[in-house]
């Protein structure tokens, strides 16, 4: 019963979310993930490490699929080298179970969440008082 409460409950999270609100969500759930690796790497828990590796995976080629490259090129071939660098830092760390590589993601992906922490509550601000 619980467990469908959380679902729906972020079921209408997500829907009613601006889309800045869902990219911090998902930053803080790749973070989640990618320090959890970490964790359970080092703790030679590899199954478990492997398995949230893969989570870390997927919303980082979720970032990757929704830059739009007509609304800004530069900006966007910039994030895509930074989310190759990730993705294939992730694939080493799932095949060598090595906490290093989950690590160099993290240094890689924390200026990005940082930058978007202060980024987003900044436009939403600027767009609430232009209305």
């Amino acid at each position: 019963m619980l467990g469908k409460a959380a679902q729906r409950y972020n079921q209408v999270r997500a829907s009613t979310s601006t889309p800045g609100e869902l990219l911090l969500a998902l930053y803080d759930g790749l973070f989640r993930f990618l320090n959890g690796a970490k964790v359970c790497f080092e703790n030679k828990q590899d199954p478990r490490g492997r398995e949230l590796v893969s989570k870390a995976r997927a919303i980082v080629s979720e970032l990757l699929l929704a830059l739009d490259h007509k609304v800004a090129p530069e900006l966007c071939a910039n994030l895509a080298a930074v989310y190759d660098f990730a993705l294939s830092r992730l694939s080493d760390a799932n095949r060598e179970a090595k906490a290093s590589h989950v690590e160099e993601v993290i240094r890689a992906l924390t200026p990005l969440r940082e930058a978007w922490q202060l980024a987003v509550p900044k436009a939403t601000a600027e767009a609430s008082a232009k209305k």
